[in-house]
């Protein structure tokens, strides 16, 4: 899946003091020897071969999520791209309705993460992952660690599917597939859907669509819960807006402080809610996120791709009534 990556200029600038703390290429390859059991030889060939690519740096300091909101929704919910999701849907519609029943995830969210992610495979990325993960793991000190992390998990993963490392293609992050999952979660959390016999979400959608679903059954996705309900412009709503993304207070609470809240027949008093805040051009929308809400947020650690994801959904669900 695609991160969120804001780290700014500045913050990378000091980041580079603390570049020392970077190992090198040739202790890396010795920890990856001993910890998971591969060849130091051909390790040291992969990362030969791995350049530094100038347009990953740049790429990871400019992300969509840093954009205001009014700025960001229109980048995925337009007509063509609600076109391309109910093709998509119609013509995977039984791996989708046996996702639905396997994982209790519903179609228009699976339909929804692909046609966010990739244009429904169109748009997968033009990045060597190998490049974007040595380049970000060793050259770009504010996150090289997670990004290193990811890199020992490509190897694993490449050496465990039988991959030509050098062809992989994905986003400046190195995420991949139709879900763009970077290479922990599809080491972790993707699935022969089809039953082929290979976990393939390069260019199989069908395994892509089942290993969605896979991943948001495994953080938690609740079957017939909400997601997130619209709130009113008459209270003061920005009062119990916090930073985070886990649902913190019971909707209970939220009453209790005087606040009118939509109601929603599949919640309680107690069920935890979070206020969402939503930069519009002239002032701000705000929105009551559930658990599923949250669970979006494990995709893509944004608020805006949370909603981006949700409202793109509804439109799906709702055009194919």
């Amino acid at each position: 899946m695609r991160l969120l990556a804001g780290i700014a200029l500045s913050i990378f600038s000091v980041g580079l003091a603390a570049q020392d703390n970077i190992p090198s290429v040739d202790e890396f390859i010795e920890e990856q020897a001993l910890k998971h059991d591969l060849d130091k030889s051909q390790l040291k060939q992969w990362l030969t071969s791995a350049q530094v690519n100038d347009d990953v740096l740049e790429a990871i300091q400019r992300p969509w999520e840093a954009k205001p909101w009014y700025q960001y929704y229109p980048i995925f919910l337009t007509e063509k791209r609600l076109k391309a999701g109910l093709k998509f849907w119609e013509k995977h519609e039984a791996p989708l309705q046996k996702a639905e029943q396997e994982y209790g995830v519903p179609a228009q969210i699976i339909v929804a993460i692909i046609g966010v992610e990739t244009f429904y495979g169109n748009y997968m990325g033009k990045y060597s992952v190998l490049d974007s993960l040595y380049t970000l793991g060793f050259h770009y000190p504010p996150r090289a660690k997670f990004f290193r992390s990811e890199l020992s998990e490509f190897f694993q993963l490449a050496s465990e599917e039988g991959w030509d490392i050098n062809s992989a293609k994905g986003s400046y992050a190195g995420a991949m597939g139709y879900g763009q999952f970077i290479s922990s979660s599809y080491r972790y959390y993707a699935v022969d859907f089809d039953g082929d016999g290979e976990r393939n979400l390069l260019t199989n959608p069908v395994d892509a669509i089942g290993s969605v679903a896979n991943y948001f059954a495994k953080h938690k996705w609740q079957a017939g819960q909400p997601v997130a309900q619209p709130l009113g412009d008459d209270g003061n709503w920005s009062t119990v807006v916090s930073e985070g993304m886990k649902p913190n207070t019971s909707r209970k609470e939220l009453v209790n402080k005087g606040f009118a809240l939509p109601n929603h027949e599949a919640v309680s008093p107690e069920t935890n809610v979070r206020v969402f805040e939503f930069e519009t051009e002239e002032s701000a929308e705000y929105w009551l996120g559930y658990d599923n809400f949250y669970v979006i947020t494990r995709y893509n650690h944004s608020p805006l791709y949370a909603m981006a994801v949700y409202q793109f959904s509804e439109q799906l669900r709702n055009a194919r009534q």
